[in-house]
């Protein structure tokens, strides 16, 4: 007999399955939330399967060990991983949605293999993967969670990569379904929700809301990592440090051009440890205006990056100045807060207001290379500023960002509408 879903009951746990494109070992931020979700999920007592690609992003190639499958079945940490062949690519265009359709197709050989949940969780973008997660909660009568992580088809378009035509009008058309088909439609910010109450037509009865987070233990203040430092070749310098994804998204051309401003400050130094479709060209950037100041560094899993916030005065957080990122709040930002150091934040919106709140860093105008310059050597000249807001901003993710108390009241959430709607949870 069906068991009705009830959280606080220890016999009728949830089994969730997550379909995305994007998870570890792949490094960039849906990897890192994703895995922190599921074993969040997982401490709390509940089933958690995953259907992903075989790790390909961002360089558009496939990890050692994985060049010649179709499907791997791992275990990451406890958490079971289905992976299945896709074509990898880099950067936009007709590649780009070719890595994005083909998985869409090989996914639903993924979900054949996985158990029957009691809901699919869908990472969005791409929106592509609500078809394939459709026709599996269609077969086993379970709802649809999805998560938007990005507004799709509204950030392509603003961020100029297509243009208003039949493309578009399709994926606006596949947006519209997929709201429609999903039982659930989750949200990370603020911004985000406004948009679909207001602009999407959402029920306010849809909607569930799980902000992005950070594991407060992993990512700590510390002392000072003096052999990185020297290892790296940067001792004796004022470290400010971007961590993650060097997409078009971000406008770090900026950050070089403040760097370019402040040649003459010798102890200043950037530091971007990522990957990303930008870096080559931020890459070249650099050389071609001839920076001595700045250091590109491949990426490292994030157990790796607590040593790298140690050593920084500061890090940084950027974005450009359209529209569809006021309502962002960038994941680069938790970690920071998390490691005790104050944040530049380039850019607007709600992300600029959560920093202010927190009384954590320094807001910025996009676009703005002189206004950062101006922020850098504030922090970099007054070191009691800096600790100042490096503590603000650790007891704000204490008490509003750990992903302990965030994936816990996310539960509560989903577990009170599973009761109102009757959805019964799998056979035991």
């Amino acid at each position: 007999m069906a068991k009705r879903f009830r959280l606080k009951r220890k016999e009728t746990q949830m089994r969730l399955l997550i379909l995305t494109q994007y998870f570890p070992p792949e490094i960039g931020a849906p990897q890192v939330r994703l895995l922190s979700m599921a074993s969040e999920l997982k401490r709390l007592g509940h089933e958690v399967e995953v259907v992903t690609a075989l790790p390909n992003y961002p360089r558009g190639r496939f990890f050692r060990g994985y060049e010649w499958c179709f499907y791997r079945c791992d275990t990451l940490g406890d958490v079971i991983v289905h992976r299945v062949w896709l074509h990898p690519a880099l950067g936009g265009g007709v590649q780009r949605m070719l890595n994005y359709g083909t998985f869409a197709i090989t996914s639903l050989f993924g979900l054949s293999r996985a158990k029957k949940p009691d809901g699919i969780f869908i990472e969005s973008p791409s929106l592509l993967l609500t078809i394939p997660g459709w026709i599996a909660a269609s077969l086993w009568r379970v709802p649809i969670i999805l998560n938007v992580a990005d507004l799709w088809p509204d950030s392509i378009v603003e961020m100029g990569f297509m243009k208003d035509g039949l493309l578009i009008r399709l994926l606006t058309a596949l947006e519209s379904w997929s709201y429609r088909k999903a039982a659930y439609i989750n949200v990370m910010t603020e911004g985000q929700r406004e948009v679909l109450l207001r602009k999407k037509g959402v029920p306010a009865r849809k909607v569930l809301f799980l902000p992005n987070g950070v594991d407060t233990i992993q990512f700590s203040p510390r002392p000072i990592d003096a052999a990185l430092k020297q290892q790296l070749g940067l001792e004796g310098k004022k470290i400010f440090l971007w961590t993650g994804t060097q997409g078009h998204a971000h406008g770090l051309e900026h950050v070089l051009q403040a760097a370019k401003l402040l040649k003459n400050k010798p102890e200043i130094h950037f530091l971007f440890v990522g990957d990303g479709s930008e870096r080559l060209n931020l890459e070249r950037l650099r050389n071609n205006m001839g920076l001595q100041n700045v250091t590109f560094r491949d990426p490292v899993p994030p157990e790796e990056l607590p040593p790298y916030f140690s050593i920084s005065e500061s890090g940084l957080a950027s974005l450009r100045g359209i529209p569809i990122f006021d309502g962002a709040r960038p994941s680069k930002i938790f970690p920071i807060l998390a490691s005790g150091k104050p944040l530049i934040f380039i850019g607007r919106g709600e992300g600029a207001r959560l920093v202010e709140k927190a009384r954590a860093g320094v807001v910025v105008p996009p676009g703005d290379p002189t206004a950062l310059a101006e922020a850098v050597l504030q922090l970099a000249g007054n070191p009691e500023l800096a600790r100042e807001l490096g503590v603000n901003g650790r007891l704000f993710v204490e008490e509003n960002h750990q992903w302990s108390k965030l994936v816990s009241a996310w539960m509560t959430q989903l577990s009170q509408l599973y009761a109102q709607e009757a959805i019964p949870a799998r056979e035991a």
